[in-house]
C-alpha cells in the first residue's frame, strides 16, 4: 500500500542547508551575549527582570531544539544512508558547545533564597506564569554540583553516554535476521514473531531473533554495562539516594506514589496475566506456551488488516465521536506531512511522536503493516501528537509534560479506537477477539512494562557493586518474565538475550513505569468519562492544554482522582480485570 512519509521542511530543507548552519551560528552567539549579560546578576534582577531573563532563555533553547529535532529525525528516518549519523553527532556537538554558554542559569536559579523568589512572584505577573517551571528546577537543588563539574559533564556527555546510545542505534538498525532465505531487518522479524498464524513461522523468527542478539550479546552486554555505570557514577557524585530518584523528580512525582503503582502492579500478576494466559493456552490447545506465542493471533481469527486509509479514518472517527476539536487537530497530521508510516530498512523500528518546537509542529513515526495493533499504535501516537499540539500555547519550558502525563493522550486515544470498534462488533465471536487484543495490548502496557522497570531496577541495582555479565543479565531478564507471566509460560534459552533490543533500558532509564502509569491513569479517566459524560472533553481538552504546567495531582482533580491514593492504581488494574471476566464469559459461550 501506499503510505505517507514525512516532509521536513518545515524544520529545514536538508542537512546541508544554509540556513541550519545559520541557525546554529546565530544562537551560539546569542547564548554567549546571554552568559555576558546575567551570569553572576540573578540576584539583582527584579521580577519582571527575571521573567525577560526566562523567555530569553526560552527563546534561545527553543532555536537549539529545532535544531535538534531535525537531526533526530533525519537519522531516525535513515540510519543506514552514509552521512546521517555523522549529521546528527556533529549537529549534537555543536549544540552541546553553545549550551554550555546556558548552563549556569539553572544553577543560579537554584541558588536564589525562597524568600527572594517569593517577592518576585508577588511583584511580577510575568514571572508568576513560570513558577512551575522555576519549582521544578528548583527540586534538583540539593543534588546540583559546582559550576565546574556541571560544565565538565556536559562537555563529556557528547562523547560519553551519547554515544554509547548511537552506538546502539547503529548497532541494532544494521543487524538483520535470517528467514527462510532472506536477511530480515528487526520490524519485519518481529511482526512475524507478533502476528503470524502459523506457529512454525513464529517459532522460525524468534530464533532467529534470538540466535542474532546472542551473537552480539558482548556488545550489547557492554553497551547496557557502561551506561549504567555512568549513571551510578553520576548518581554517587550528586547524591541522589536510589537510581530512581532522577527519573521520579524529572517526573515531578513522589517515590511513595510511584512505589505504590509498582507494589499495585507486581501484586495483580496472578489475577491479570496470569490468569489472561492461562485462557490463551487453552485457546491455542497448547500447554505450556513458548514466548513466541504470547502476541499469537487467536485460532480461527481471520488475519484481518486495514489499508492505510481505512486505519487513518478508523482513528479520525473514533477521536471525532469523542470531540470533534481533538478529530480536527487530529486531520492536521494527515492533511500535511507530519507522519512517516512506511517501514522501510534503516528506519527506527518503534513508533513515536516527536514534538519539536512549539513554533513548528509535532512529527509522528510508525511502522504501519495493517495490522489491528497498528491501527491501535496510530491512535497512541496520534495522541501524542495533538497532546503536543494543545500544549504547545505554554511555550517552550512549559510545553513539555511529565512522563506520567505524557501517556495520557496517546492511551486515551488506544481507549478511544477501540471502545469505536467494539461498538461496531456484529458478532459475539467478533466481540471476544477484540477484547482480547485489547487485554493483551493492556497487558503489554501495564504488566509487560512493570517487568521491564523490575529488569532495571535490579541492574542499576547490582551495578553499583560490579559488572554484570551477559548470564547474570539473562538471569535477570528471564526471571522477571517468569514472575510477571506465570507458568503458563515456558522460556528457553533462545530467549535469554531478548532484554538487550528494548531502547527504552539504553536511552530512557526508568522510563518504562511511565507507561503503566499512564494505562492505569486512564483506565480511571474513562471510567469517569463513562459515568460523567457531560463536560467531560472540555476538562480533557484543559489537560492536554496545560502541558507541564502543573503536576498531575493538580490535573486530575477536575476529575476526582487522587494519584498519591493508594487505591488509585487498584481502580485502573480493576478495568483489565474487568475485561478478562469479559472475554472469559464469552470465551466459555463458544
Amino acid at each position: 500500500m501506499s503510505l505517507p512519509v514525512w516532509n521536513l521542511s518545515d524544520l529545514y530543507q536538508s542537512p546541508t542547508d544554509e540556513k541550519l548552519q545559520a541557525d546554529i551560528a546565530a544562537a551560539t552567539k546569542a547564548a554567549q551575549s546571554f552568559q555576558l549579560r546575567y551570569q553572576g546578576n540573578l540576584p539583582l534582577l527584579t521580577g519582571d527582570g527575571l521573567a525577560t531573563a526566562i523567555k530569553d532563555y526560552e527563546a534561545l533553547q527553543e532555536r537549539f531544539g529545532k535544531i535538534m529535532s531535525y537531526a533526530q529525525l533525519v537519522f531516525a528516518a535513515d540510519r543506514d544512508t552514509d552521512g546521517n549519523a555523522q549529521f546528527y553527532q556533529n549537529c549534537q556537538e555543536q549544540v552541546n558547545d553553545a549550551e554550555r554558554h546556558l548552563l549556569f542559569f539553572g544553577l543560579e536559579i537554584c541558588d536564589l533564597e525562597d524568600e527572594v523568589l517569593a517577592a518576585h512572584y508577588n511583584a511580577s505577573p510575568a514571572l508568576l506564569t513560570y513558577q512551575k517551571w522555576l519549582s521544578k528546577i528548583r527540586l534538583f537543588k540539593p543534588y546540583q554540583l559546582s559550576q565546574e563539574l556541571e560544565e565538565l559533564l556536559h562537555d563529556k556527555a557528547i562523547t560519553a553516554s551519547a554515544n554509547w546510545m548511537r552506538l546502539f542505534d547503529e548497532s541494532m538498525s544494521a543487524l538483520r535476521f535470517p528467514y527462510q532465505g532472506k536477511m530480515l531487518s528487526e520490524t519485519e522479524i518481529l511482526h512475524i514473531v507478533s502476528t503470524s498464524k502459523n506457529e512454525a513461522e513464529r517459532k522460525e523468527a524468534a530464533l532467529s531473533f534470538g540466535g542474532v542478539l546472542e551473537q552480539n550479546k558482548s556488545l550489547f552486554t557492554l553497551i547496557l554495562n557502561t551506561l549504567a555505570k555512568d549513571k551510578a557514577v553520576e548518581d554517587n557524585w550528586r547524591k541522589f539516594p536510589h537510581p530512581l530518584a532522577s527519573r521520579n523528580l524529572a517526573n515531578d512525582i513522589n517515590d511513595q506514589a510511584v512505589d505504590a503503582l509498582i507494589a499495585a502492579v507486581r501484586g495483580s500478576f496472578g489475577q491479570l496475566s496470569h490468569r489472561y494466559y492461562k485462557l490463551k493456552s487453552q485457546w491455542l490447545k497448547k500447554s505450556p506456551l513458548d514466548y513466541w506465542d504470547r502476541n499469537a493471533p487467536l485460532l480461527g481469527e481471520d488475519a484481518a488488516t486495514y489499508t492505510w486509509d481505512e486505519a487513518v479514518q478508523i482513528v479520525l472517527e473514533a477521536y471525532h465521536s469523542f470531540s470533534p476539536e481533538l478529530a480536527t487537530l487530529g486531520h492536521k497530521f494527515f492533511d500535511n506531512a507530519w507522519i512517516d508510516a512506511d517501514p522501510r530498512q534503516g528506519k527506527d523500528s518503534g513508533a513515536f511522536a516527536h514534538p519539536t518546537v512549539p513554533s513548528v509542529h509535532p512529527y509522528l513515526l510508525v511502522n504501519f503493516k495493517g495490522r489491528n495493533r497498528d491501527v491501535m499504535t496510530l491512535a497512541h501516537e496520534l495522541g501524542h501528537g495533538v497532546h503536543q499540539l494543545l500544549s504547545a500555547e505554554q511555550g517552550y519550558l512549559l510545553a513539555d509534560t511529565p512522563l506520567t502525563i505524557a501517556e495520557t493522550a496517546s492511551v486515551f486515544g488506544e481507549m478511544l479506537t477501540f471502545q469505536s470498534l467494539l461498538r461496531k462488533t456484529t458478532t459475539p465471536q467478533q466481540k471476544m477477539r477484540l477484547l482480547a487484543g485489547k487485554v493483551e495490548d493492556m497487558l503489554n502496557t501495564v504488566v509487560r512494562q512493570i517487568a521491564f522497570h523490575l529488569f532495571e531496577a535490579e541492574v542499576h541495582t547490582r551495578r553499583q557493586d560490579h559488572e554484570l555479565s551477559p548470564q547474570e543479565l539473562s538471569e535477570i531478564w528471564i526471571g522477571v518474565q517468569q514472575e510477571s507471566l506465570g507458568d503458563a509460560f515456558i522460556f528457553d534459552d533462545s530467549y535469554k538475550q531478548y532484554w538487550s533490543y528494548i531502547p527504552h533500558f539504553i536511552h530512557s532509564p526508568f522510563y518504562v513505569y511511565a507507561y503503566a502509569f499512564g494505562d492505569c491513569l486512564v483506565n480511571s479517566l474513562y471510567a469517569v468519562y463513562e459515568q460523567q459524560p457531560e463536560g467531560f472533553a472540555a476538562k480533557y481538552l484543559d489537560l492536554l492544554k496545560a502541558g507541564g504546567s502543573k503536576d498531575c495531582v493538580e490535573l486530575l482533580k477536575p476529575f476526582n482522582l487522587n494519584p498519591l491514593d493508594p487505591t488509585f492504581w487498584q481502580q485502573g488494574l480493576k478495568v483489565v480485570e474487568r475485561f478478562i471476566d469479559e472475554v472469559e464469559a464469552l470465551s466459555n459461550k463458544q
